[in-house]
């Protein structure tokens, strides 16, 4: 036995110096990410191997492939990656194939694989990963393979602009040396080969617009006195990316101490803020930004720099169709409007459909553009729907207006008792707000300051949650915003003589913040279509109200016409539709087994083309949840057993045509054009954040035998015409 245990041992030693010897002996690679990028941790999978660039196909990769894509690239995990080219078909030789990683390995060419260029797939498989935005402190990054290659990019931990002491206390930091996080230390760039255009960039990143001129002087005095420790690569920007990790890495510089550049000095920065952020000592506002006699504006959007983007022509606002829309095309509305580079060009309606015509298609912009109404668009593209309005979300300058209130005593992040800094005996401190006077709009506000969206409720009591017992103090009264200020400070208020006839305490201000429900138009256009039905097959549906009054006399064996179709409701908002009522309320139905959480859900309804109703229908939401999520999020409510109801922020709720109640009664209408309309959560039983987008209109035709539907649009309006 003794010798089998020593001949066990022999072979597990050789078994894991082999493993060891495979995994040192794998090849090494530079991985990068590449293609139609929305934002810069994201992209198509690149493999540097063997002198040149090629691709990974999709076959077989996993979550666990892309955890060890993006650590090797320096990020701290995967989010999600994505098949079949979504970030564009790559180049050259697809390198990898039919990947198996566990998760762990320190490279991709320690996975399994078919070997190194063995592959059965087209471009069209190239795979794609989406990694966390946060950076593994510390992280070495392998430059040696491809720095003789044009198209390797910037890659380090982290960037920032180092004011000097004189300038710390300014809000917001527009001009310091630029210092990049590499290998865990802070190291400065070598400004020999800088340009005008990597400032851009840089800027852009921190939410200015713009660059500008320097005095170096105090600089170079303050450089002379400091130790510097230099980054080892010059940068080549174009001007137009939306982040350093895009700019291109330029030559390798030599590091000799002190005198890496010995024609230069350390990179100094210098921006332009947006009107909106003009620097200021002191942390008050007077007043909220409001640009003159605008062509482009942002709408749907929670957070400051975010919206639907909204274009004025012939006196009217109109909307942007996202063919062709890109990163530079939303980088130009960004800085147009006074923020920096956007962050994300978004398209498919993603911040809410607009209303009215859609103005541009195919855009097109250099990225130098002033404006985008100075960019080609294409004329002659008709067509786009409202389901295809362009958004962004642009890089805003770091305010600190998170810091300044704070939400205590919530049951979640996203609600709570509103509590600010305020001065009391010439400090700062925490306390509360006076309810006097607060509403919507001061709501919106706070909930804008701390990043969380669309403000939900505005409470003016607050007794059922425990704020901290040190700020119960009111600091902040008489409050009243226009709801277009950036912090609380900006709205009118008493200043410090603070007063609250009520007192604070239970009378506290509170809010809590939205959900934002989204009607498909396209999914009801698509699915709309006539069934007669036979009535001794549609007892339950009559019991629930669902047919037309004259269904109450209908002999059994008649039919009823019924106008058909399928309704995915979207929640565009930052959090959960929830019903209103609570599960303990809500009613069950005997007849189709299910339980109602509201009653009313959505309106449908037939109207004549002056606005009279002809034909109704009610859905009640006899099972509210997670149908379909966007990539990366998972299920929450689920209706069996007796669940929770909801629809989670980004997944839709799917009404399928042939479920009970999903119609029309149309068996009494004549033959003409109509107007066929769908409202969601019509009684507002649950709060929004955006109602306008809870209507639907189409214009529809009956000829007695069948019915067109045609041009459905979100919105309060439709246009008329074609009768």
């Amino acid at each position: 036995l003794t010798g089998f245990q020593c001949l066990v041992s022999t072979l597990l030693s050789i078994w894991a110096l082999s493993n060891a010897q495979s995994d040192s002996n794998a090849p090494v690679i530079q991985l990068r990410l590449a293609g139609e990028k929305r934002k810069h941790y994201e992209g198509r999978v690149e493999v540097f191997y063997n002198g040149e660039w090629g691709t990974v196909c999709d076959d077989d990769f996993s979550i666990y492939a892309a955890q060890v894509v993006c650590r090797e690239l320096g990020f701290m995990d995967a989010e999600s990656w994505s098949p079949s080219a979504k970030y564009g078909k790559g180049e050259g030789r697809i390198w990898l194939d039919n990947l198996h990683c566990t998760g762990g390995e320190k490279s991709l060419a320690q996975c399994e694989s078919n070997g190194f260029g063995v592959s059965d797939c087209k471009h069209s498989e190239d795979v794609g990963v989406a990694c966390t935005q946060k950076r593994i402190p510390g992280f070495q990054f392998i430059r040696n393979q491809a720095n003789n290659d044009e198209s390797l990019t910037v890659q380090v931990e982290d960037v920032r602009i180092r004011a000097t002491y004189s300038h710390r206390r300014r809000i917001p930091i527009t001009d310091g040396f630029l210092e990049v996080k590499d290998g865990g230390k802070w190291r400065q760039i070598c400004n020999e080969d800088w340009t005008e255009k990597n400032s851009r960039v840089i800027c852009g990143m921190y939410g200015f617009p713009g660059e500008k001129r320097v005095n170096m002087r105090p600089y170079k005095l303050l450089a002379k006195r400091r130790k510097k420790n230099y980054w080892g690569f010059s940068v080549n920007c174009t001007g137009n990316e939306a982040d350093l990790s895009d700019c291109k890495l330029g030559r390798e510089i030599e590091l000799k101490g002190n005198h890496t550049c010995e024609k230069g000095m350390p990179v100094v920065v210098s921006c332009v803020p947006g009107r909106a952020f003009a620097p200021s000592v002191s942390a008050g506002f007077s007043k909220a930004y409001r640009v003159e006699q605008p062509l482009v504006r942002l709408r749907g959007g929670a957070m400051i720099g975010e919206g639907r983007v909204e274009v004025l022509k012939n006196g009217e606002w109109g909307t942007v169709c996202d063919d062709n829309w890109d990163i530079r095309a939303a980088t130009v509305v960004c800085r147009e409007l006074g923020f920096g580079s956007a962050k994300e060009a978004l398209t498919g309606a993603r911040l809410g459909q607009g209303i009215g015509p859609v103005h541009m298609n195919e855009v097109q912009c250099s990225g130098f553009e002033k404006s985008l109404t100075e960019c080609y668009f294409n004329r002659e593209a008709l067509g786009c729907s409202h389901e295809e309005d362009a958004a962004v979300r642009c890089h805003v300058p770091a305010m600190g207006f998170n810091k300044r209130v704070r939400l205590s005593g919530g049951r979640n992040p996203y609600e709570g008792r509103v509590e600010v800094l305020g001065e009391r005996n010439g400090s700062l401190v925490w306390g509360t707000v006076c309810s006097d006077s607060w509403g919507t709009m001061e709501a919106m506000v706070v909930c804008r300051q701390l990043g969380l969206g669309f403000a939900s409720h505005a409470f003016q009591e607050t007794y059922y949650w425990q704020g901290d017992a040190s700020a119960d103090a009111i600091v902040m009264s008489g409050v009243r915003c226009s709801g277009t200020e950036l912090t609380l400070d900006q709205c009118l208020h008493h200043g410090r003589h603070v007063d609250c006839p009520k007192g604070g305490g239970r009378f506290a201000a509170g809010v809590s913040s939205a959900p934002d429900l989204v009607l498909d138009a396209q999914v009801v256009e698509q699915t709309t279509y006539l069934e007669d039905r036979p009535m001794y097959i549609l007892k339950c549906a009559q019991e629930e109200h669902c047919l037309s009054s004259s269904a109450d006399n209908a002999d059994p064996s008649s039919y009823r016409r019924l106008l058909r179709f399928s309704s995915q409701i979207h929640n565009n908002g930052q959090t959960d539709f929830r019903p209103r009522a609570a599960h303990h309320s809500w009613i069950w139905h005997e007849c189709h087994r299910h339980y109602h959480s509201m009653e009313v859900f959505t309106h449908y309804d037939l109207l004549s083309l002056n606005g009279t109703k002809v034909a109704e229908g009610h859905k009640a939401s006899f099972c509210l949840e997670d149908t379909h999520c966007n990539e990366g999020i998972q299920k929450k409510y689920e209706c069996a057993n007796f669940g929770a109801q909801g629809i989670s922020v980004g997944c839709s709720d799917t009404y399928r045509h042939d479920i009970d109640c999903q119609w029309i009664d149309i068996t009494d209408l004549k033959p003409g054009d109509y107007l066929f309309q769908v409202v969601i959560n019509p009684n507002f039983e649950v709060a929004e954040s955006d109602y306008t987008n809870n209507i639907m209109k189409c214009r529809s035709r009956y000829d007695g035998h069948r019915m067109w539907t045609y041009n459905c649009r979100i919105g309060e309006t439709i246009t008329l015409l074609g009768s």
